[in-house]
Order: structure tokens, then sequence, then C-alpha cells
């Protein structure tokens, strides 16, 4: 029988896959500080609203490795919503784990990544056969419009006419999404509601009950004058 004296000498084999597909790449989640608010409010909104349907997973920044075997073959968009796959927390997205790839994904473009954003990224997703892509640049700066969707069809990414307002519909999601006053807010046409994130809601109704409080408060020195 061989015995290792050394254990500095000892066969090694990796055996957890976060030695080979890492779930950072070292890069900040946001361009700015604009970004990071907007994104994080964001994923926070489609968050709560898909809360009641457990086979709808939204993340954000998480590495997406598309080639089993192939570490370097990795995104990570912005924004990322799949459906039928579960919100279990993941370190990172393996598409041949999941057994697809996601049904939408968006990016927040900036001065550095938005002439990647129309050209390797749009190849990329459209090759992965992502349904909808979009575009958010959040400055107004860079982009030929703020709020840019792609539709996949026949594997080639066609541009989704904006509304009247220049909003954009995910069909694949059912969200129309807006800028509002230069932040991004998204709309649930069949609801007739704004998305909002659950400290918002919780403000709301703490509100709508203040209100409440006062009508009744009212009322009841109304009586009391009689």
């Amino acid at each position: 029988m061989n015995t290792y004296t050394n254990r500095h000498n000892m066969p090694y084999v990796p055996t957890d896959t976060a030695d080979i597909y890492p779930d950072t790449d070292g890069q900040p989640m946001a361009a700015s500080d604009l970004h990071l608010e907007i994104l994080i409010r964001l994923l926070q909104a489609l968050r709560a609203y898909f809360s009641e349907m457990p086979e709808v997973y939204v993340s954000g920044d998480i590495l997406t490795y598309y080639i089993e075997g192939n570490p370097r073959a990795v995104c990570a968009p912005d924004v990322l919503v799949a459906f039928g796959i579960g919100q279990k927390q993941r370190h990172t997205y393996k598409v041949w784990e999941e057994g697809k790839v996601p049904d939408f994904v968006m990016e927040f473009s900036s001065k550095t990544t938005y002439q990647n954003d129309l050209t390797d990224k749009m190849t990329l997703y459209a090759g992965l056969g992502i349904p909808n892509y979009l575009l958010y640049d959040a400055e107004a700066l860079y982009l030929p419009s703020p709020l840019m969707g792609f539709q996949l069809v026949k594997g080639v990414y066609v541009p989704i006419p904006p509304g009247v307002d220049g909003s954009i519909h995910s069909d694949i999601l059912g969200l129309d999404f807006h800028i509002r006053e230069r932040r991004l807010e998204v709309y649930d046409p069949v609801r007739e509601q704004w998305l909002q994130t659950p400290a918002e809601t919780a403000e709301a109704r703490a509100e709508t009950a203040e209100a409440e409080v006062a009508r009744l408060q009212a009322e009841l020195e109304r009586l009391k004058e009689r």
C-alpha cells in the first residue's frame, strides 16, 4: 500500500464545481450609484410581482454559464427572469443544469458598455435563444433611445415598437417598461397597476390606513357636534 509522507505532493482533483464555475468575476454590480439604485429597485419590484408564482426565478448580475465544461462561456445580465425553474437561491446559473436559458434579460447600458450591449451581447443572447432583450440607458446619453426592446423572431432580434409614450412591452413577462421622471418603472396592464417594492407597498398601505383613521375621527367629531 502506498502512503504519502508529504501532503503537498498528494494528487488532487477538484470536486467543487465552484472551482470551475466561480460565482463572481470581481466586477462591480453596476456602473454607478444611480444604476445600482434603479437596478436594486427593479429587482425588488419584479421579485415581489412574481412572489406568488413559485416557478419564476428573478435575479440580477448572476454569472450565467451556457456551455458545460467551458467556464469562459459566461455572461452576467443585469436582470434575468426564467420561468419554470423555481425561486431557490443560486450561486450561478448553469444552462445545462436548469434545462433552459432565461426567458428575459435586461442590460443597463453605460458609456463603457452600450456598444457591447448593442453588438456582441445582442448576438450572444439571440444565439442562446432568449425571447426578450431590453436595454435601459439611465443617463439617456448613449443608446439611440433611453429604453429599447427586442423580441426574438426566427433566431434574430427584431425591435419591439415603442408605445406612444416610449414604453416597451415585454410579451414574455406581460409587463410594460416605462421611463417616468427619468426613472425606470414597470406597469402591469392586466391589473392596471404599477409594480412596487415590498417597502413601497407597505408604505402605501400605512398611508391608506392613516387616511382611514383620520376619516373615522373626523366622522366621530361630526357626530359629537350634533
